[in-house]
């Protein structure tokens, strides 16, 4: 009998990723960085407060700016939503959704929970408003994929560890595991505390691995979403991938890529 196992793009079993909130002017050296070493980000923002605001990316440079990266949503002008009526939410969400999508003219999918406030009723009623996952403030130290991307723990903000953890991610070898170390800040943090050479050293040590997929929130959602579609035959010698995207398997520890709207023999 095959075993078989769920890699990331090109048979990798390590991510890594970013989440950036507020999306202040200085997502702009923060954007450089990342371009610059190869990373990938996800950038949360409040289309609400954007054109009050000349501290934040106005919505005629976002566009550019984040191109490559994801653009999600923070709520329209980023309540503490765990205290908000039902339809209240429904509203910060899609007014945010709406707008975002019109700035940058892609699908905007993923949520950051403003102030880190949800609760399992919002967590229920985010898929309805089109919402792939929401990330929280909950930080694990640890290199766990999501059990519940609608509560979607990160591994650490910059602030906590982030050289010691990024080694400890470097060091992992056994493949019989995904890992995921998930970074999450604000870029005007790194003014704050004058110490944008912790992001700038931690994305070059980072950078260049041929053991990682470096992905924003929404691609690593979506992998696991093809995968989990795929559909084996009973004996686990062929498997049908009815998505567009590549789905990435290990089969007795041989890499196989099982293409898209194909059938692909194990």
């Amino acid at each position: 009998m095959n075993t078989i196992y769920h890699c990331f793009p090109g048979g990798k079993f390590k991510a890594l990723t970013f989440s950036y909130n507020d999306g202040k002017l200085q997502d702009r050296r923060l954007v450089e960085i990342f371009n610059r070493t190869g990373m990938k980000g996800t950038f949360n923002l409040n289309s609400g407060i954007i054109p009050n605001d000349d501290n934040r990316i106005q919505a005629d440079e976002a566009r550019t700016l984040y191109r490559g990266h994801e653009v999600a949503c923070h709520t329209y002008t980023h309540p503490t939503i765990a205290r908000c009526p039902a339809p209240g939410v429904v509203q910060q969400v899609l007014e945010d959704r709406r707008l975002l999508e019109e700035m940058t003219g892609l699908p905007v999918r993923g949520l950051a929970y403003p102030n880190g406030s949800f609760s399992p009723e919002i967590m229920a009623l985010l898929p309805h408003t089109g919402i792939r996952y929401a990330r929280t403030v909950a930080s694990t130290q640890t290199f766990a994929m999501p059990t519940d991307y609608m509560a979607w723990d990160p591994t650490c903000h910059h602030k906590r560890n982030l050289l010691e953890l990024g080694d400890a991610f470097n060091a992992l070898f056994k493949k019989q595991y995904l890992y995921l170390m998930y970074v999450w800040g604000h870029s005007y943090e790194f003014d704050n505390d004058g110490n944008w050479q912790l992001i700038g050293d931690f994305c070059q040590k980072m950078s260049g691995r041929d053991d990682i997929w470096y992905a924003t929130n929404i691609q690593i959602a979506e992998d696991e979403d093809a995968f989990r579609r795929l559909i084996f035959t009973s004996d686990l010698r062929h498997v049908y991938n009815p998505s567009f995207a590549s789905v990435w398997l290990s089969v007795n520890g041989q890499i196989v890529e099982a293409k898209g709207g194909a059938y692909t023999a194990l």
